[in-house]
């Protein structure tokens, strides 16, 4: 007879929303037993960002325990130990591949049931893979994706087995403009591959993307643009060795890194919670159409009370901060306290090289381009305005000090009036200073 276990609170999965979640928990007050957090995954919840940055270092590289949540937001380091402490159950490697609502009840691939009276969907995404789409020879060896731990182990492996070897990453947004960048510090010669005009399109203008790209290749990183890799080619044993692309060109290839994105794992819940625009639909305190059913991190669909609109943001800060506003309503809940409403300003940031950026706000809009964003500078400064309707509505800073973060991130928030364009363009972040 196949186990069954009954907890009060379930969370399904063990990335950040589902360690952040937990920390809330035992902040709030849970007794052991209560809780449990069901991961595929086989080591306790860590910060992700670290796995395209310092785990793939060349030298001091990132490595477990170091970077098991919270410490990614200067928080207490949760390691396995602790959530045993807490009588916190963390079971471990364990795929749920039936998820019934009506009866609160979950099964694993073994065959194990869970039962629950409060639910959190942590499941965040999976990332898409050009075996998806059927691309010609996409599943030869060493041609490699990023999103957990395994992942970044395999990657890790690559890099060693074929040292100094040429790398091609396929996509332009985060994935490709960081694994682009460690594989640069691993001596590897990188050509990155995407399809559109610009790198990071989603949110760099063509100013601010023509820096990145420059920089990149002052740093030795080819950038092919406007292309798509359409097949592979792979030796006897099926390793690969060439990336064919769509406009012909071929490029000899050790290892390939894939960054084409990712897509919210909601399978398990389709057509018994309400969905939209592709993530599990949630009010302000992350409670889907299920009464005691929450859904937080990429997965969730919700107010963006700033803005007016229901989105899904896929990005850690999100994660962090809907897991304890969740946790909080559950438990807001069941004292009658009230909680306020979830006020998210979207926040986004990349590390590569020297280079570190940071966004926040919404990029729609006019643009201006303030600072130093010459490429070749020893220490080039540089941001961005988006301006709609008279107000600034977002705010992209690249090598910022703390403050001047915190000034950009005041100004996307407070929405400041502006009048004349080229007089903003020349106080730059003098402008977010005074906010």
């Amino acid at each position: 007879m196949a186990s069954e276990k009954h907890f009060k609170y379930v969370i399904l999965g063990g990335g950040v929303a589902a360690g952040y979640a937990a920390r809330e928990f035992a902040k709030q007050g849970v007794k052991p037993g209560e809780l449990a957090i069901i991961s595929k995954e086989a080591v306790a919840p860590y910060e992700r960002p670290a796995l395209s940055k310092a785990y793939l270092f060349p030298q001091n590289a990132a490595r477990l325990p170091g970077f098991h949540v919270c410490v990614g937001s200067g928080g207490e380091r949760l390691l396995p130990e602790w959530y045993s402490e807490k009588g916190i159950e963390l079971i471990l490697s364990t795929e749920i591949v039936k998820a019934d609502l009506a009866t609160k009840t979950l099964t694993s691939a073994a065959g194990a049931t869970f039962t629950y009276e409060i639910l959190l969907i942590a499941t965040g995404s999976s990332v898409i893979k050009l075996t998806d789409f059927g691309t010609q020879g996409a599943d030869s060896n060493n041609i490699l994706y990023l999103r957990e731990i395994d992942d970044a182990d395999k990657l890790v492996a690559a890099i060693q087995a074929k040292k100094g070897g040429k790398a091609v990453v396929v996509g332009g947004g985060y994935i490709g403009l960081e694994l682009s960048a460690v594989l640069k510090m691993n001596d590897f010669d990188v050509t990155m591959v995407f399809p559109e005009p610009w790198c990071m399109p989603r949110l760099f203008t063509a100013d601010i993307a023509a820096f990145y790209e420059a920089y990149y290749a002052n740093k030795g990183v080819k950038i092919v643009k406007g292309t798509i890799a359409v097949g592979f080619d792979a030796d006897a044993n099926g390793d690969v060795t060439a990336v064919k692309l769509k406009d012909g060109t071929v490029l000899e290839a050790d290892i390939v890194v894939v960054g084409v994105g990712g897509r919210p794992l909601t399978t398990l819940f389709k057509g018994q919670v309400a969905e939209e625009k592709g993530g599990i639909k949630t009010d302000a305190f992350f409670e889907t159409s299920v009464p005691g059913v929450y859904a937080i991190g990429d997965v969730a669909t919700f107010p963006l009370k700033m803005y007016n609109e229901l989105r899904r943001v896929e990005h850690v800060d999100h994660a962090r901060k809907s897991a304890e506003q969740a946790v909080k309503a559950i438990k807001g809940k069941e004292s009658g306290e009230s909680v306020p409403e979830y006020d998210y300003l979207p926040y986004f940031y990349s590390r590569s090289f020297d280079l570190s950026w940071q966004f926040y706000g919404d990029n729609v809009g006019e643009t201006i381009l303030f600072g130093d964003s010459d490429p070749t500078s020893a220490k080039p400064k540089f941001g961005s305005y988006w301006i709609k309707d008279g107000k600034v509505l977002g705010a992209f800073l690249e090598g910022g000090s703390p403050d001047d973060n915190k000034a950009i991130a005041k100004v996307a928030k407070a929405q400041p009036p502006v009048g004349n364009l080229e007089e903003l363009k020349k106080e730059g972040l003098q402008f977010a200073s005074k906010i």
